[in-house]
């Protein structure tokens, strides 16, 4: 098949550091051009992949240090020119939010397919969905969807690793520490980590961004609580110190205040055989196998009873579970697949090319 592949340009394909869902398209291009795809990659200029890239903008908005950039001039170019080369593709993935891109392609949803990377309870989206009912869209996990639940879903795939890029390491020798990655909002409720850490005695290490969002939340409610000595806060780290810090991590706490829909910091520590504990919302249900790579929790008495028990977990059958479910090629072929039932299902007047594989 000839695929089109849309990134948000926030960040770089893959992100130097922080960004999930730049994380996860790179895995899925990379993985459809090794199932022998002709992928094509809409993102910023930045941007690393082994499909076609088509840069629209010279570099990633927020690492850009420009003072004055209009995130939504960047993205309408991008998408014009999208529309401009559609011709040119079987179907067209669209990974950005909100959707941006509906009224761009109102005349031919059914050569395109959406996966929303985030969450789906705004109050406008349901509206602005009834406006372009037929678009078909791809959840990441199954609860992401009861905010929208009448949209046009056509499958569900839950996110993957690289099997050889996230692998186990040989663990130091030395009291284990819990770990917290990813940003440290509100939502992400880094404070309810570090009283986990503090009443089950063990050192917390911190692995976060700050977002401009984030800062008033941080100063004021975070940043006093770091000692540097029980809890330590390391800054944003790249890819290539996951390993390290996931993988000599006793748990990884997930104490969510929101309808995460995925978590992918849940998979990668799982990748590295550390299991997680984490809060009951949004998707960890799906994500966590209880007792084998996790647990899943209402309190912090609940949590504190469940660190006890992680921290003594088979991590060889953690990785094992994550191979078993979240592998990059795994979702590859999942996204295909789904891919092929909306070529197959398209008016025939319609179809753009024929599919190569």
């Amino acid at each position: 098949m000839r695929i089109a592949h849309v990134a948000p340009l926030f960040e770089s394909v893959p992100p130097r550091y922080y960004g999930g869902t730049e994380r996860i398209i790179t895995y899925l291009v990379d993985g459809l051009v090794e199932l022998g795809h002709e992928v094509t990659l809409f993102a910023s200029g930045d941007s690393k992949t082994t499909a076609t890239l088509v840069p629209v903008r010279d570099q990633a908005l927020r690492l850009d240090p420009y003072p004055l950039k209009s995130q939504i001039a960047a993205h309408l170019a991008m998408l014009d020119e999208v529309r401009r080369r559609a011709d040119e593709f079987d179907i067209i993935h669209f990974h950005l939010s909100h959707f941006l891109h509906f009224p761009f392609f109102q005349d031919m949803p059914e050569r395109t397919v959406t996966t929303p990377h985030g969450r789906l309870d705004y109050k406008d989206l349901p509206g602005a969905y009834r406006r372009w009912p037929h678009f078909p869209m791809i959840s990441i996990s199954h609860r992401q969807r009861q905010p929208l639940a009448e949209a046009n879903w056509v499958g569900t795939v839950h996110h993957g690793l690289p099997l050889d890029l996230y692998k186990p390491i040989p663990r130091r020798q030395e009291p284990g520490y819990l770990a917290f990655l990813g940003r440290l909002s509100r939502d992400k409720r880094p404070d309810r980590a570090i009283e986990i850490a503090r009443r089950t005695g063990m050192k917390l290490r911190i692995a976060a961004k700050v977002g401009e969002d984030d800062r008033a939340y941080f100063h004021g409610t975070v940043e006093p609580l770091i000692d540097g000595v029980s809890v330590e806060y390391l800054g944003e780290i790249g890819e290539d110190q996951k390993a390290d810090f996931l993988g000599n991590a006793a748990a990884l706490l997930f104490p969510i205040d929101w309808p995460e829909p995925f978590g992918l910091v849940v998979i990668e520590a799982m990748a590295f055989g550390t299991p997680v504990v984490a809060w009951n919302s949004g998707a960890m249900h799906e994500i966590i196998d209880e007792g084998v790579t996790g647990h899943v929790v209402d309190s912090i008495d609940g949590a504190i009873a469940a660190v006890g028990s992680a921290t003594k977990f088979d991590r060889n059958l953690v990785r094992a579970a994550f191979e078993k479910r979240f592998s990059a090629t795994r979702m590859a072929r999942d996204y295909a697949a789904i891919y092929g039932q909306l070529l197959d299902t398209a008016s025939p007047g319609r179809r753009i090319g024929a599919m190569a594989v």
